[in-house]
């Protein structure tokens, strides 16, 4: 089953009673408004609180659409292709200060979630539970998992974030005006968090919930190694994805049995293929239909009513489909995935799941077509004012389900997997390319991949240096099997091609396109000469992270803006750090 929200608060009544003696009162306690005096003193209520926690990750500044698609259109993989400013500020990297919407922002939205985790963490010290049960690891288990994914995400977001682990001090006028603090401490503690984590929760092969979608071991330690390779910590996080990978590939599968799904699209479906044997952590989405109808875009989310459903469908969806046609992929993801093929000679079938293309071999594939929802589809680009392809990841688009988008907004009912046991492989292959070279062991863990998608093994011979096989898992094995998946802008940060030169001008040909559709209906450029628009002219250094808006600096006197409200470059960060040179004849360059 699907965790939902609880709602707490209820319908009131006040009574007033009176006995033959005035004297006599009696004394009524509003249940309604609850306090931490009065609430959270039992494990009942910590699950409720737990609850409340993953409610959070499920909104619009989190994982249902701006905390999801911000981070998305930031890389070079997708771009805004409407020219309303909505996007476009993200995707050109001069988003203003003077921001709107800072109650859906991922700030806002991460720190509602980041206070309840402390909440829980709180109390669960506090009610007596025998620290050994399984019901006090399974609380704060789940709680730092939570706020460690939380830190993560924020201060790969913003850099320098304001946080607090002590729900006390939001007793306190200083407490609730939080200072900011650096990058490295809020990625210490997510660390800790996360570690923790793995220590305490159970693993996914437990059943029931923890099968289903709740916070595993499996999934802590996924993050945890995500986290340590934000900061070039390579070896410690080889040592965590190889207890993570199956005994099969190496591994010692220490939190958890996990495999490649043989269909790929089983990762993508509503119906079918949810929280399956690939996926570590997914965000859970109510289908259409089954959730409520009002849309709850703010944090409060108190409606009886609400939608259980996200809005990246919506925002990927072409306007002839009832989208708001708001991104679309580049050109170069494109390229990417048509520049090599099956053994057999037909497309990447993860091409089919990522994007709304029209290739005519899909009629002679079996299970595939040239469909998007119900409709025939001989096109590719968008119909927005900036050339792109659109993007059916995530979305109901290949399901055949719907003429068009049954409802806008907060509707889709696509979980929204956010940690694959495939990106476990890629990752255990970048870490070992980065410790020992290019061993037999990085291309077995690549080719594993490669193979679900009925590829070629990569010849290691070609591939003599580190070097080259970087260039190759960061700009073909990576965009082919998570192209328009959330954490490509952390991995271009991470990999720092924004502080070199070489790798900056390439991804100024990623980021080419058409600004206009008129008269090249179909086309699509080549190269960056050919193109007319290139959304990395506008980057400046020190704007890979998102500014924190002026409503929420002047909000709070203790907050400081980051490297983007100040345009200062983070070119130190980089210090003794290796940033891999362009490999020309890798990929498409």
């Amino acid at each position: 089953m699907k965790l939902k929200n609880i709602m707490l608060a209820g319908l009131g009544l006040t009574m007033l009673a009176s006995t033959t003696s005035c004297e006599d009162k009696l004394d009524v306690v509003n249940a309604n408004q609850q306090t931490t005096a009065d609430f959270g003193n039992t494990s009942s209520d910590l699950d409720e609180v737990i609850l409340a926690c993953y409610n959070h990750i499920r909104m619009d500044g989190t994982f249902s659409r701006l905390g999801y698609l911000e981070e998305l259109v930031g890389g070079d993989e997708v771009g805004a292709y409407n020219s309303n400013g909505w996007w476009s500020r993200w995707d050109w990297y001069n988003a203003p200060q003077a921001g709107w919407d800072e109650q859906t922002s991922p700030l806002y939205m991460w720190s509602y979630a980041i206070n309840k985790c402390n909440f829980a963490l709180w109390k669960v010290d506090e009610i007596g539970l025998d620290t050994n049960s399984d019901k006090y690891k399974q609380i704060k288990g789940q709680a730092l998992f939570i706020r460690g994914l939380g830190l993560y995400e924020l201060a790969t977001f913003y850099q320098d974030i304001p946080f607090t682990t002590n729900y006390e001090d939001y007793g306190t006028l200083e407490g609730l005006y939080l200072a900011t603090r650096p990058q490295s401490e809020a990625l210490d503690q997510a660390e800790a968090d996360l570690k923790a984590a793995m220590e305490l929760l159970p693993s996914r092969d437990e059943g029931g919930e923890w099968a289903q979608g709740r916070a595993t071991c499996g999934a802590a330690a996924g993050y945890y190694a995500r986290t340590l390779m934000f900061r070039r910590k390579f070896s410690d996080a080889l040592t965590v994805l190889k207890d993570v990978l199956s005994s099969e590939d190496g591994g010692n599968q220490k939190y958890g049995a996990y495999k490649l799904m043989a269909d790929y699209g089983d990762n993508f479906r509503s119906q079918t293929g949810e929280n399956n044997d690939e996926s570590l952590f997914e965000v859970q989405f109510l289908d259409y239909g089954v959730g409520g109808s009002d849309f709850e875009w703010g944090p409060v989310n108190n409606s009886k009513s609400a939608t259980q459903g996200h809005a990246i469908e919506t925002v990927f969806a072409n306007g002839d489909a009832g989208g708001w046609n708001d991104l679309g992929a580049q050109p170069w993801l494109y390229q990417t995935f048509k520049s090599q093929k099956q053994t057999n000679g037909n497309p990447d079938p993860r091409l089919y799941w990522t994007l709304a293309s029209y290739e005519p071999e899909y009629d002679n594939m079996e299970g595939f077509s040239n469909m998007v929802y119900t409709q025939a589809y001989t096109e590719h680009v968008t119909t927005g004012d900036y050339m792109g392809i659109s993007i059916v990841k995530h979305t109901t688009a290949r399901e055949n389900l719907y003429k068009t988008i049954p409802a806008q907004g907060l509707t889709c009912g696509v979980n929204v997997r956010l940690l694959r046991y495939s990106d476990i492989l890629l990752r255990a292959a970048e870490c070992e390319n980065e410790v020992n070279g290019p061993t037999a062991n990085a291309f077995k863990w690549i080719n594993k991949v490669r193979s679900r998608a009925g590829l070629a093994d990569l010849d290691q011979s070609k591939f003599a240096t580190a070097d080259a096989l970087f260039e190759q898992i960061a700009n073909v094995e990576r965009p082919t099997e998570f192209g328009c998946e959330h954490g490509r802008l952390q991995d271009l940060i991470r990999w720092g091609f924004f502080y070199s030169a070489d790798r900056l001008a390439q991804l100024h040909r990623h980021g080419c396109t058409y600004q206009s559709q008129k008269d090249k209906v179909g086309i699509l450029p080549a190269t960056l000469a050919e193109a007319d628009f290139d959304c990395f002219q506008y980057y400046q250094e020190g704007h890979e992270y998102m500014a924190i808006v002026d409503k929420d600096l002047n909000a709070n006197y203790n907050l400081k803006g980051n490297s983007a409200n100040y345009n200062t470059s983070n070119r130190s960060f980089y210090d003794g750090y290796t940033i891999h040179p362009v490999v020309e004849g890798v990929g498409v360059q």
